[in-house]
């Protein structure tokens, strides 16, 4: 009987190591305070009991939409966990009401989210999973949205990115108390041809500092001026930087200068900038994409925020 029992228990081990390895490697290292993995092991070490595990478990897997907001949205709240990063509103076709009650629901979850993680006594930081974002958000949406009453969270206007981002209440009282940034592999360099490309950097440099990575602003270098260039280099080609989002109209051409001289990915993002045959972005979207510098990946034109997600993933894969 006593045999039995090792040999169950010794079974039911090895089984929690399992589940756990298998939930780690399927984490892909993304900052998730709700992860599997994270459960998994609260269970394993006895800080979490079987209950809590379930209601966590159940949260993750049922909080995905909310009633009120069924007639026009069925948000995603769990896309951090499958991805990485979070679901973000894309505002500029919106009405100022519905952008309000999705960022108002989103930080709902974050502030559940957040007191789970507080009573189980999960200190790890929020991460992307916090970050609630609109983009392309007008200043006459901004002052419409926050003319509105919204419970959970805090809103705050970065005007030259077009993003309205919201802190959850409950990240005020329950602030993380570890850094972030020893969650990535080194930071994001954003830099830009000419200051008119700057609307669409500061959409992604937002959207990464919203996320947790660090980022270096590098602006107005392009190819007129190549002694500009060089000039950053020692900037560019610092062993901590991770990726480099470079944003640029008329000819577009920095993309490839800069993916010839640097040692980590390149994510091209054209902008709408230019005269005539420049066709709103096309030229230089056009350029990148017939770049001879290997490692440059293009993004849509004015597509900033795309650009932020594809570097966060690398930088957040690249961490060992």
């Amino acid at each position: 009987m006593a045999s039995s029992s090792v040999s169950s228990r010794l079974v039911l081990g090895r089984g929690w190591n399992g589940l756990f390895r298998q939930a780690r490697g399927n984490r892909r290292n993304f900052s998730n305070r709700t992860s599997i993995a994270d459960i998994l092991q609260s269970v394993q070490d006895g800080s979490m009991n079987l209950q809590e595990a379930e209601q966590r478990l159940s949260s993750n897997n049922n909080n995905n939409n909310s009633k009120v907001l069924e007639s026009f949205a069925n948000l995603d709240h769990t896309r951090s966990l499958r991805t990485g990063f979070p679901e973000v509103v894309f505002a500029e076709t919106k009405t100022p009401q519905q952008v309000a009650m999705i960022m108002d629901d989103m930080a709902r979850h974050v502030n559940s989210e957040t007191l789970l993680s507080n009573n189980n006594k999960n200190d790890n930081h929020p991460g992307a999973s916090a970050a609630i974002l609109a983009t392309r958000v007008t200043p006459e949406m901004n002052h419409a949205i926050s003319s509105l009453q919204l419970e959970h969270g805090t809103l705050t206007y970065h005007e030259q990115a077009r993003i309205l981002s919201m802190k959850a209440n409950a990240l005020e009282q329950y602030p993380p108390t570890n850094n972030n940034n020893s969650s990535f592999d080194g930071h994001v360099v954003v830099a830009t041809a000419g200051t008119t490309d700057l609307p669409v950097a500061e959409e992604a440099a937002v959207v990464l500092e919203a996320a947790g990575v660090t980022v270096e602003r590098i602006y107005d270098v392009g190819v007129a001026g190549l002694h500009r260039v060089v000039r950053a280099l020692p900037r560019l080609q610092d062993d901590t930087v991770g990726a480099v989002i470079v944003c640029a109209g008329m000819d577009g051409a920095l993309p490839s200068v800069v993916g010839g001289l640097v040692h980590v990915p390149v994510f091209a993002c054209p902008t709408s900038i230019g005269y005539g045959v420049s066709l709103g972005g096309v030229s230089a979207m056009l350029t990148m994409l017939n770049s001879c510098a290997p490692g440059v990946s293009v993004l849509n034109v004015d597509n900033g925020f795309g650009a932020a997600a594809c570097a966060f993933k690398v930088v957040a894969r690249r961490k060992k």
